[in-house]
């Protein structure tokens, strides 16, 4: 296939990088060869094929490809990372001579996860200077019992996120999903709920503890694609949080990364630290320059390249928030 002068076929080890790309279900390689095939002969209206998904490839390794899939280009600039296996690579091509980009072409099963799954939100919470608070005498079982309350309260206003409470800490998580209009399914991502969240939960703190709250936000996707919010065993005593992927590991990155870029002067304290998708996924006011805003660098061990969070506080953030 695709043996015409004008296509540009590349290996697997040779898929573009840094650049847009359009991922393909091979249910469409014949048609796509065919229609690409006449536009090079006639040089006529190109006839669209199937359906395509906006990407770019950040890494190909041995055994998978890092991906920055666009869910959302019409009311929000919203990303995910993904992994292809390469196991699910069918080819990739294009033609730089009649300017049609790389379309990668992938397995029909694994496609069809792609917009079928959920996918997760996830912050945690911290109380700062929690070790201060407990040598001031802070901390009581009354204080404590009290928090617990006021958490079960707010947890019953959200009750599509699942609350995990320690006593200095916080993890919240909502799944979410991308439009698919075959399935009927609906686009259910709403970010700016955790920066509410989390505002309410730092005045709680505030206002019984006397101590603060930071948040960290992520999201992305996660393994436990096809599962409930939460795991409750039936004798009650084994609490699962159904997550592991990019975003998860990213709260602890995160929090180690800012404490460290604290520590070492990078940049001050503050009330939120937020990975760059999460942040450039944000409904900003129009005129609101983002890709101004603070940020530091940070390495994941779950990607190649090293990625970045942005830091701010909860007033700058919600006063450019479209409301």
């Amino acid at each position: 296939m695709f043996e015409h002068e004008k296509f540009d076929v590349y290996d697997y080890e040779d898929i573009p990088l840094n650049e847009d790309i359009y991922i393909m279900d091979e249910i469409y390689l014949e048609e796509y060869e065919a229609q690409l095939v006449k536009f090079f002969s006639d040089g006529e209206n190109f006839d669209p094929v199937g359906y395509i998904s906006y990407a770019s490839v950040s890494a190909v390794n041995s055994k998978s490809v890092e991906i920055s899939l666009a869910v959302n280009i019409w009311d929000r600039y919203h990303h995910v990372n993904i992994t292809l296996p390469r196991d699910q690579f069918v080819t990739c091509v294009g033609s730089w001579q009649t300017d049609e980009k790389p379309h990668l072409f992938v397995k029909t099963d694994w496609h069809n996860t792609l917009y079928r799954r959920n996918y997760s939100i996830f912050t945690l919470i911290d109380v700062a200077d929690f070790k201060k608070g407990m040598d001031d005498g802070l901390v009581k079982r009354d204080v404590l019992l009290s928090l617990r309350d006021q958490i079960d309260e707010l947890a019953t206003e959200y009750k599509n996120i699942s609350f995990i409470s320690f006593a200095d800490s916080l993890i919240l998580k909502s799944n979410w999903t991308t439009a698919n209009f075959r399935v009927k399914q609906k686009y259910t991502y709403s970010p700016e709920v955790f920066i509410e969240l989390s505002i309410k939960i730092n005045e709680i703190y505030s206002k019984t503890l006397g101590l603060s709250t930071y948040a960290i936000i992520t999201q992305g996707s996660n393994e436990y694609y096809d599962d409930p919010l939460l795991h409750i065993s039936k004798s009650q005593n084994h609490i699962c949080l159904n997550s592991l992927g990019t975003p998860f590991a990213q709260l602890i990155e995160i929090d180690a990364a800012a404490r460290g870029g604290v520590r070492e002067g990078l940049h001050p304290k503050s009330d939120l630290y937020m990975d760059v998708q999460y942040f450039y996924s944000l409904n900003f006011k129009s005129g609101f320059e983002k890709n101004s805003e603070p940020y530091n660098s940070y390495k994941s061990k779950m990607m190649s390249e090293p990625s970045k969070y942005y830091y701010s506080t909860y007033d700058r953030i919600t006063e450019n928030l479209e409301k």
